[in-house]
């Protein structure tokens, strides 16, 4: 039984997603200390140089190489600029299921580019891969990243209850942990039969080349 992705890149009209390099350290460090991804996430915070560099060198990699999922660097096509993450985590081979987990840089938001990345990994996965379930899960009140599920078909399945700490901004600028609930969304083989076109009607690109 296969246990690892292969080291892969995936792209689409507008990107490219790939493993990720020491160049793109900055622009990860930056994008990790934003305050969307501070609120939502469970990354460091402050996001230091140190956290990046074993982020990209050490923690990415074995992700894949130890067989929990893959990490990917989402990447514009045309700039090469770090675009955001795509994650995928808590792989179960028995069962070919996997969990996503994505971040998007600030200056990249509103574009679709999460849709765009995280639908082009989910028909490589069941297309390529032969995955039968991806699952996400959103914190109850991210609902940019509910909207991404939304967008690529995703069907909710139910509440986790009290199940995340997510942070808020305190008055003096600082960031304090709040218990939340997390909305578990799951897609599956058939639930993309039809997203992709209806996506490519609303103006998204086109995920069909990878190597």
């Amino acid at each position: 039984m296969t246990t690892t992705f292969p080291d892969i890149s995936i792209s689409t009209e507008r990107l490219v997603l790939r493993p990720y390099e020491d160049a793109d350290i900055p622009a990860h460090l930056e994008m990790m200390n934003d305050e969307m991804v501070v609120a939502w996430t469970s990354a460091p915070h402050p996001y230091t140089a140190a956290h990046a560099e074993d982020w990209v060198r050490r923690i990415a990699p074995a992700e894949r190489t130890e067989g929990r999922g893959v990490v990917l660097a989402v990447t514009e096509f045309l700039t090469q600029r770090l675009v955001g993450i795509i994650h995928l985590r808590n792989t179960n081979w028995r069962t070919r299921a996997t969990e996503v987990a994505y971040v998007t840089a600030p200056w990249a938001r509103g574009e679709g580019y999460a849709t765009e990345s995280v639908l082009a990994v989910a028909q490589w996965l069941f297309r390529d891969q032969h995955f039968e379930r991806l699952e996400l899960r959103t914190a109850a009140d991210n609902t940019a990243s509910q909207q991404v599920a939304q967008k690529i078909g995703c069907i909710s399945e139910g509440v986790l209850r009290n199940a995340w700490i997510a942070r808020t901004q305190t008055e003096d600028g600082g960031w304090t942990d709040i218990r939340t609930d997390l909305i578990v969304w799951s897609l599956l083989p058939e639930d993309l039969e039809g997203a992709a076109d209806q996506l490519a009607d609303a103006g998204y690109s086109s995920f069909t080349d990878w190597n």
